[in-house]
C-alpha cells in the first residue's frame, strides 16, 4: 500500500495581527488606569484614608459585619399589644429605600462641605454678608432721601453686595460746560451727604462727559471738565461734614458711555456724576478679596 504524500500546511501571513491585538488590548488597559488614579474623588479619597488610619493603628480583635445601607428599625407589633415590656421581641431591622437613604446622603455632604470650611473661609462669608447689609442699609436711606428723583429719572441707583452707586445727571447738578453746582443740585447734595457723614464707608465721586469736545482757558479737554465736577461734588461733601479721608474725586471724560453719543438723549445720559459708595471690610484679608472680586465683576 503506497504511503500517503503529505500537503505543506499554508503558511499564514497575518499572525501578527494577534499580538497586534493584545499589544493595543493591553495599552488601552493600561491608560484606563492611569486615567482612574488621575481622577481622585476628594471625598472617597478622605474617607479611605481615614479607614486605612483607624485600621492601623486601633486593630480590632475579631472582624465586624459591614453593613450595605442604612438602617430603620420597625417593631414586630405595636406597643399596645403587648403587656409584658420582657415578651416584647426585638425589632426588626430593615434596609432604608434608596431614595430616603441618597437624601439623607446629601444632606450628610452638605453637613461636612460646611464643617470643612476653613476660619479664614468663615469670616470671608461673613465678610461678605455684613458688606451687603451694609450696603442694603445706606441704600434704603438714599432712596428715601432721593424719592421724588428717582421717580423722576434724574437720580438712578445700582447696588450689589459690595458697593452702592448713585448716578446723578448733569443736567442737575451743572450747568453746560461749566463745573459750578446749581441750586437745586446743593440741595440734592446735601441730603446725601447727611447720610454719609455717619458711615465709614470710602466715596468715589466720578465725573463723566459726553464726547463733544471742549477747549476752553479753563476746561482744555473733557477731562478737566470731568474731574472738576467730580471735585465740585467732593467739597460739597467736605463743607457738609464727611470726611475728606474717606473720599476721592475720578474723571473719566467721555471714555465710558451709558448710551450712544449720536443722539441729544444719549450725550445727556452720558453727562453724569456717580458716587459709589464702597463697602467697609475690616482686615486686609478680606480686602483682598474685596479687591479681587471688584476686579472681576468690572471685567
Amino acid at each position: 500500500m503506497g504511503r500517503k504524500s503529505l500537503h505543506e500546511e499554508h503558511e499564514n501571513h497575518e499572525r501578527w495581527l494577534v499580538s497586534y491585538a493584545d499589544f493595543i488590548t493591553l495599552l488601552f488597559a493600561f491608560f484606563v488606569v492611569m486615567y482612574s488614579i488621575s481622577s481622585v474623588n476628594e471625598g472617597k479619597y478622605r474617607v479611605l484614608s481615614d479607614s486605612m488610619v483607624s485600621a492601623f493603628r486601633n486593630p480590632t480583635s475579631s472582624l465586624e459585619p459591614i453593613q450595605i445601607g442604612e438602617l430603620v428599625r420597625s417593631p414586630l407589633m405595636m406597643p399596645d399589644q403587648i403587656n409584658d415590656v420582657s415578651e416584647r421581641p426585638m425589632p426588626i431591622i430593615t434596609p432604608m429605600l434608596p431614595s430616603v437613604q441618597q437624601e439623607n446622603s446629601s444632606k450628610e455632604t452638605s453637613d461636612k462641605d460646611i464643617i470643612e470650611w476653613t476660619p479664614e473661609d468663615i469670616a470671608t462669608h461673613q465678610a461678605f454678608n455684613k458688606a451687603e447689609a451694609e450696603i442694603n442699609e445706606i441704600a434704603g436711606h438714599v432712596e428715601e432721601q432721593l424719592d421724588d428723583l428717582i421717580n423722576d429719572g434724574i437720580v438712578n441707583i445700582k447696588r450689589n453686595k459690595f458697593w452702592l452707586e448713585v448716578e446723578i445727571k448733569s443736567s442737575l447738578l451743572f450747568p453746560s460746560g461749566g463745573s459750578d453746582l446749581v441750586p437745586d443740585a446743593i440741595v440734592a447734595l446735601d441730603k446725601l451727604a447727611k447720610i454719609f457723614v455717619g458711615v465709614p464707608n470710602r466715596i468715589h465721586v466720578e465725573g463723566f462727559t459726553d464726547n463733544q469736545p471742549i477747549n476752553t482757558v479753563i476746561y482744555p479737554s473733557n477731562w478737566e471738565l470731568s474731574s472738576a465736577r467730580a471735585a465740585a461734588v467732593v467739597r460739597l461733601f467736605e463743607q457738609s461734614g464727611v470726611n475728606p479721608d474717606r473720599m476721592a474725586a475720578i474723571g473719566h471724560a467721555e471714555f465710558h458711555p451709558i448710551a450712544e453719543n449720536m443722539t441729544e438723549d444719549g450725550r445727556a445720559k452720558n453727562r453724569r456724576v456717580v458716587v459709589v459708595i464702597v463697602a467697609t471690610m475690616e482686615n486686609r484679608q478680606d480686602q483682598r478679596v474685596y479687591d479681587f472680586e471688584l476686579l472681576k465683576e468690572n471685567t
